[in-house]
């Protein structure tokens, strides 16, 4: 995924309203640009880091603006936009880099199945094999105590659990079924699921794993010219 054109550089003053933050520009102007992540972006959003943001040409956004990535004190990338775990994890799949998702016949984005009105992330179909059914969630939470540590989730997740209910169901039904972490923080190497954030998910997910589903994590390279998922990192239930 390239940016084009190039993302830009400000000063973050602060996120408020879950869906705004107020930037400072290098000519010292402010202004209020669009935040697409509605978690608690722990590390993600302190006051004074350098943030990138994209622009859109669509007359009708109030805030043409949108926050795309953070650099921290401690010299990491972090894409805070969750509308790209998505985006990335297809033109990966498509790309061939995920080895464990080649050899489908088609791609298919935000299909509606099973029994609690859920929407499919990315549904891949094949002739000679079962269907896969694939949840894509963006990992961004570091441990800041123990170094490489990443967590998923940052907050108590409903919609996650849901998620996790209806992709067990996808094996039992025999379909195959993946939870897909896109990791979209340079400082994170391993993934485990955050029991004391929401220790139901971490429930569900072990007890999903055991029935079938398959848990994978890519890392992705961040940049403000380009971003893409590049290699396999370890999850650790």
């Amino acid at each position: 995924m390239k940016f084009e054109p190039q993302l830009q550089s400000a000063t973050l003053i602060k996120r408020y309203k879950r869906f705004l933050a107020d930037v400072r520009l290098a000519n010292e102007s402010e202004m209020t640009i669009h935040c697409a992540n509605t978690g608690s972006m722990t590390g993600c959003a302190n006051v004074g880091d350098t943030i990138w943001y994209s622009t859109s040409d669509n007359p009708k956004r109030k805030y043409p603006h949108s926050w795309e990535l953070t650099h921290t004190e401690h010299g990491d990338t972090i894409c805070v936009n969750t509308a790209r775990a998505n985006q990335l994890a297809v033109e990966a799949i498509d790309a061939g880099i995920i080895s464990e998702l080649v050899g489908y016949e088609q791609l298919k984005t935000e299909v509606r199945y099973g029994e609690e009105n859920s929407r499919i992330d990315i549904l891949l179909i094949s002739s000679q094999q079962p269907n896969c059914y694939i949840e894509v969630k963006s990992v961004t939470l570091l441990d800041e105590v123990h170094q490489g540590q990443g967590y998923f989730p940052d907050a108590v997740t409903t919609r996650g659990q849901k998620h996790l209910r209806e992709l067990t169901k996808m094996v039992q039904n025999g379909y195959r079924a993946v939870l897909l972490f896109t990791v979209l923080h340079s400082g994170i190497e391993k993934v485990s699921p955050a029991h004391h954030i929401d220790p139901q998910y971490s429930k569900l997910l072990k007890n999903a794993q055991e029935q079938g589903v398959e848990i994978l994590c890519y890392l992705a390279q961040l940049s403000n010219t380009e971003m893409k998922l590049v290699k396999p990192i370890r999850f650790i239930g």
